[in-house]
């Protein structure tokens, strides 16, 4: 022990030697103490609360070393190098026994309250805001704040989402300019008929969408002939959205900068203007669309015999629900009965090579929620990929890697062009160790040389089972996160070489930029040279991959915050009431817990285990009680009571009770 006190002080008088003063962001507990993490030091460096400074939460810092505390580097904030924002959501609180109505606003990122003195109104009292920072006087132990926006009373479905939207810089409405460009080009649309003259006419072919029941923007439609007994002509038919977008204006810019739609319970964030996304784009049953296809022959053993690419018109003939198409799957018959029949036929002919080349078959349930007509969740249940899910799935998946492996495969020296490619690299291996080591007391196996394989097994043996929620979730975190860009490394997960996003123009500009490179490469390969010219660079396409790909994973982030505010605020009319649960992880304070009934993690404070006081253990895997020694793990089967929840923090506070189910 003292020889390693003495290797950590020679480490400290090396780096200060070296470099006494250095820069990093800062993490501030609720506490008040903070640790700040650098390039030259592999720990984080303690704070104190009292040398933190005025520092905020995310602020990037200058830092002096001091010494070695407990075993902590510990040093003083000097300087703030820049605010991470200035801007907060919080809760208003007024003071009402001063003569103004000031007060302050608590937000629960921050350790410090703002305070406020400007006078209010009462109404605005328990309000959620968002407030600015103007100043933070030397002789205050909290910043002065000014009140830009009020929301409304906190847990209301549209403070909430409004907030939120707030919060991550995302705008709620169009621009004027862009929606009176949207509606010029509405306008241009009911007497363009020029379109249909250099398109594959496919109108008379019998066509159909199949979407969720609430959908209003429906990208893809699926045209079904029959050739002979043996053979049938498939159209993955994918809205035109370019020929209305075109780049460079204003629409397109807008179109770039937002990257991604934005779905919640109950409320869209389009992409597109909904004059676009809703109406001309949208592919509706009975109407005239144009649109861009990859046409295909297939027989009965699932071979494709020849494929086409290009633009076309078409007119869907009905416009299904998954329920209405399962329903025709599973009593064969109804409209199209033989052509969706046949459609879920080959789709299962699909997965089936799909799995023998590896792809990994991972089917989360998702959680879903009924509003009232207050936007209030009045129910949840968790929603199963049935068959008619994965036929979609399976032909958007074939005419993504069929397009991506077109263009990548027949280029030549002289058609070189860029493209998008949706990647997704190998898992990392430590957490592929850390899943080995988590999973083998709960009885399972993992053989690391074959992973996609083990994978499988693993999610195949689990399912149905307590702790499936918890394994496929620890499987997901295993996982690289798929992404944009035009150096092709493939897809990992689907076991595709080539792959690409290409069937939901109306709701990802990745699939725009997917439509635009395969447009010019077609035309270039017809002997059009002008075409070549107008490409940009793959600088450039590379810029606008990694910003996609920052849109998504913004967009995910958002839309799994809000489903967690309608979990937590459902699950309040529960309160009292005991569940059964699976530890899904620990800190050295507590115990995470997922719900079964509600796949929701709740928390439960190590201090409050009743009947001993329970430690976490060197692993971090377990805890273990200080009298007893009795251990629990991850995965462990645990009945407890809900005590609280908390909107605002997105909290559920659980009560254990000593018992395993």
């Amino acid at each position: 022990m003292k020889s390693e006190n003495r290797k950590k002080k020679h480490s400290f008088k090396k780096i200060k030697k070296h470099n006494n003063f250095l820069t990093g962001i800062i993490n501030i507990t609720h506490q008040g103490f903070a640790f700040v993490k650098t390039k030259e030091y592999k720990k984080e460096i303690y704070i104190s609360k009292y040398k933190i400074n005025k520092s905020l939460e995310g602020d990037l810092v200058k830092i002096k070393l001091k010494k070695y505390r407990k075993n902590k580097l510990e040093g003083e904030v000097i300087k703030i190098i820049k605010r991470k924002t200035n801007n907060f959501i919080g809760i208003l609180k007024l003071n009402f026994q001063s003569k103004y109505n000031y007060g302050s606003v608590t937000v629960h990122k921050l350790h410090v309250d703002i305070l406020i003195k400007t006078n209010l109104k009462k109404e605005y009292h328990d309000n959620k805001v968002l407030v600015k920072i103007i100043s933070w006087p030397n002789n205050s132990e909290k910043p002065l704040g000014k009140i830009i926006k009020i929301f409304g009373k906190p847990g209301e479905y549209k403070t909430e989402i409004q907030s939120l939207l707030e919060e991550y810089g995302i705008p709620t409405g169009f621009p004027k300019e862009v929606e009176n460009e949207a509606n010029k080009i509405f306008l241009k649309s009911k007497n363009d008929n020029a379109s249909s003259i250099i398109r594959k006419d496919m109108r008379n072919v019998t066509t159909f969408t199949i979407d969720p029941i609430d959908a209003k923007d429906f990208d893809d439609a699926i045209s079904v002939r029959k050739i002979n007994s043996n053979i049938w002509e498939i159209g993955i038919h994918i809205s035109d959205v370019t020929h209305y977008v075109k780049e460079g204006s204003i629409l397109d810019r807008e179109a770039y900068y937002r990257a991604t739609s934005i779905y919640f319970v109950g409320k869209v964030i389009p992409m597109l203007p909904k004059i676009l996304s809703n109406n001309i784009c949208s592919l509706q049953p009975k109407e005239e669309k144009l649109s861009f296809s990859f046409i295909f022959n297939i027989n009965d053993k699932g071979e494709i015999l020849k494929n086409w690419f290009g633009k076309t018109i078409i007119q869907s003939d009905k416009r299904f629900t998954y329920d209405e198409v399962q329903k025709i799957i599973d009593e064969k018959k109804g409209d199209f009965h033989e052509e969706i029949y046949t459609l879920f036929r080959i789709s299962k002919m699909l997965t089936k090579n799909r799995l023998k080349n590896g792809a990994i078959f991972l089917e989360k349930e998702e959680v879903k929620f009924c509003l009232d007509e207050n936007k209030n969740p009045i129910s949840l249940y968790l929603e199963k990929c049935n068959e008619s899910h994965r036929l979609i799935e399976e032909f958007m998946l074939l005419t993504n890697k069929k397009i991506c492996e077109f263009v990548s495969k027949n280029k030549k020296n002289s058609t070189k062009i860029p493209y998008i490619y949706r990647v997704h690299d190998k898992p990392d291996y430590e957490k592929i160790f850390f899943l080995k080591k988590i999973i083998k007391p709960l009885g399972y196996s993992f053989d690391s040389k074959n992973l996609k394989n083990s994978i499988n097994l693993l999610l195949k043996q689990s399912k149905g089972k307590p702790e499936q929620n918890m394994i496929e979730n620890l499987v997901l975190r295993t996982m690289s996160k798929a992404k944009y860009s035009t150096n092709n490394i493939g897809h990992y997960g689907l076991s595709f070489l080539y792959y690409t996003h290409f069937t939901s123009p109306i709701r990802r500009y990745s699939d725009i930029i997917a439509h635009r490179l395969l447009y010019s490469f077609l035309k270039i390969r017809n002997n059009k040279k002008n075409e070549k010219n107008k490409i940009k660079t793959t600088d450039f396409y590379e810029k606008q991959s990694q910003h996609c790909s920052n849109r998504e994973r913004l967009a995910i982030d958002i839309e799994r915050e809000f489903s967690k505010y309608l979990q937590v605020k459902y699950l309040k009319k529960f309160l009292g009431k005991e569940f059964d649960g699976i530890i899904t992880g620990f800190t050295d304070w507590s115990v995470y817990i997922d719900l079964l009934s509600f796949q929701t993690e709740g928390m439960v404070k190590l201090r409050n285990i009743k009947g001993d006081h329970y430690t976490l253990s060197n692993t971090n895997y377990s805890i273990v009680g200080k009298k007893n020694k009795k251990t629990y793990q991850l995965g462990d089967k645990i009945k407890v009571r809900l005590l609280d929840v908390n909107i605002e923090k997105k909290q559920i506070i659980l009560d254990w009770i000593e018992k395993k189910f």
